[in-house]
């Protein structure tokens, strides 16, 4: 992934859209964008939406710390209230004011044919409307997962704010009850000092898949004020890089620019980034997603010489090799040769 796009959980409007703004995931926010007095409700319409989503729509959401997150979590991983009241289908309402003669034939529920063709025996015993989940008569969160199937298709995992040790071991062994398959994963949000300190440990746990740095609250955390070249966070940025690294998890992804405006300084710091070991960057403008797109799409000669560094190795068997330029290529290189070509999925 090249971009994760923040979206607030609280604005039905901006939710409705975000899938056609461009970015490669989104990331919807009960944290932060969302008042105290609203949380309760976003977290349910939020749990609602996700399930009138398309099953590969890319989308994470950013639960809240402590007990609250864990909270969200729960309400995530059900069936929403949506698909119940509705006796089984999805209703229009939930899919951002979709109307016309189409929903109410069929009774306020959004028909097959406007979902792009789902059809099959469930769909025609619901007279055209797409029906919830049918799910088995157990009980617990495990009920709402098939065998390797995700709870809730479109949910791609959770992004933990001010994460912990011990808040992401939590939320872990929630996800293991609710998908036993293995299909979620989880991404700390590292915020504070004890984070960094910590991000080793995170970054081994099961589930965590990336890690990200909250880089606005960590500087308020540390005292720290960033110049232009934002030297100051080098630190713990490369502290992050490395810990993912010898986790054998994904790089982690670079944090958002807040500044949406100012393009140039978004081009020059994710430059930065992706040298330092980052890839893709978190975005709360989807202005900002072309620049991070150019920036983390492997380029046409970076393809090729990755090509040409795969073929030499898999000629050599393995064994010692060199490439174009003469120098001695070893399975550390193949790796990132390996790693480059699969950058161009944007995966």
């Amino acid at each position: 992934m090249r971009s994760f796009l923040y979206v607030p959980g609280n604005r039905p409007a901006m939710l409705a859209s975000a899938l056609s703004r461009g970015a490669d995931a989104l990331i919807v926010d009960l944290e932060d964008a969302v008042p105290p007095a609203e949380k309760s409700a976003a977290r349910a319409a939020v749990s609602e939406w996700l399930w009138t989503l398309p099953s590969d729509a890319p989308v994470w959401v950013r639960v809240n710390a402590g007990p609250a997150g864990l909270d969200d979590a729960r309400e995530l991983l059900t069936p929403g209230p949506a698909a119940v009241r509705s006796g089984g289908a999805v209703p229009a309402s939930a899919l951002g004011g979709v109307s016309g003669p189409a929903a109410v034939r069929s009774g306020g529920a959004v028909p097959a044919s406007a979902l792009g063709g789902v059809s099959g025996p469930a769909v025609a015993r619901s007279g055209g409307a797409v029906p919830a989940p049918v799910l088995p008569e157990v009980s617990g969160p495990a009920a709402a997962c098939s065998a390797g199937a995700a709870p809730v298709p479109a949910l791609r995992g959770l992004v933990v704010a001010k994460a912990s040790p011990d808040q992401v071991f939590a939320l872990g062994e929630l996800l293991n009850e609710a998908d036993p398959g293995g299909a979620l994963g989880i991404v700390p949000l590292l915020e504070t000092p004890q984070a960094i300190l910590a991000a080793a440990e995170m970054a081994a746990a099961p589930r965590v898949t990336r890690m990200q740095i909250g880089e606005a609250d960590l500087a308020a955390e540390l005292g720290v004020t960033p110049g232009e070249d934002e030297r100051e966070l080098l630190l713990v940025r490369s502290t992050v890089v490395l810990a993912s690294a010898a986790a054998g998890i994904e790089p982690p992804a670079a944090a958002v620019s807040t500044d949406f405006r100012d393009l140039d300084a978004l081009r020059r710091s994710t430059q930065a980034l992706k040298r330092l070991g980052f890839h893709g960057r978190a975005c709360i403008h989807p202005a900002q997603l072309p620049i991070v797109h150019a920036v983390f799409t492997p380029s046409e000669s970076e393809i090729a010489a990755a090509r040409d560094l795969i073929t030499r190795f898999d000629s050599a068997a393995g064994g010692v090799c060199l490439d174009a330029r003469g120098r001695m290529v070893d399975l550390a290189v193949i790796r990132h040769a390996r790693r480059t070509l699969a950058y161009t999925t944007h995966s």
